[in-house]
């Protein structure tokens, strides 16, 4: 699986993509949380379980807490609240002792570093559902098994109609949104144009999986291709987690809001 290098450089990465764009609402505070909890956070389970059979204290016991914690929810379900107590305090004292950098001017609460974790926990489990198990894991099969690998795959009509149904109204709606001369602020249109990329998606995925578990015998959703498994899997370990860093971001303040860019 991936070490310590390809997490850290993945979020730190995407972290400083936020703070550039962000003009200080993701700050070097949010990006450290975020990191730190990609690159060690699951894996204080495997950390233990070595720990404690290094020491003595009985493999088992590090193997049940290997289980629980190294897991992309259980992870911050688990310890997510301890954590963000102690990364709240550590942002504190790292603003008021002058270590490390905030535009904002402020520490991060409780919930933006309970945000953090959890967006940290879900990355690191992006690059190891990929890149762990010889490309056997568990994850990646079901992706690959939501595609039609056995035959060349047919081409249904009423597939054709949904799909392109579909990818019309995703690309209609989109530009309809954010027209010239639409009244709505930037702000509204980006709004709008989210949901309209998840219910559109949310039917996509519902038609996909009604091909594959309710049709009997199965078809081929969208030819050959493994649809289903890439959305779940991009909306879980990719657009949510970079989704719960946005949403731990500092509210626009006023000095921020004239820094030059």
């Amino acid at each position: 699986m991936p070490g310590p290098g390809p997490h850290m450089m993945y979020t730190l990465g995407s972290g400083q993509a936020l703070m550039s764009i962000s003009i200080g609402r993701f700050s070097p505070h949010h990006c450290l949380v975020y990191s730190i909890n990609a690159f060690f956070g699951p894996d204080i389970g495997s950390f233990s379980e070595w720990l404690t059979s290094t020491l003595g204290l009985g493999g088992d016991l590090g193997s049940a807490i290997e289980s629980v914690i190294h897991h992309p929810f259980y992870y911050f379900l688990v310890l997510g609240f301890p954590l963000s107590i102690f990364y709240s305090w550590a942002s504190r004292i790292l603003l008021h002792k002058g270590i490390l950098d905030s535009i904002s001017g402020v520490p991060l609460t409780r919930w933006q570093c309970f945000l953090l974790v959890a967006a940290g926990s879900l990355s690191h489990f992006f690059l190891d559902h990929l890149f762990e198990e010889n490309g056997h894991s568990s994850m990646y099969t079901w992706i690959l098994s939501t595609g039609w690998w056995k035959t060349r795959a047919p081409v249904n009509p009423d597939a054709v109609v949904v799909i392109s149904f579909l990818c019309i109204c995703l690309i209609g709606g989109f530009a309809y949104i954010n027209r010239v001369k639409s009244s709505n602020s930037l702000r509204d249109k980006s709004h709008k144009s989210a949901r309209l990329l998840l219910a559109i998606a949310s039917l996509y995925c519902l038609w996909c999986a009604s091909q594959i578990y309710l049709v009997s015998p199965r078809r081929a959703a969208v030819g050959e291709e493994a649809d289903l498994g890439v959305l779940v899997f991009l909306a879980t370990y990719f657009f949510l987690p970079h989704g719960l860093c946005i949403m731990s971001m500092n509210p626009i303040l006023e000095s921020v809001q004239h820094l030059p860019l």
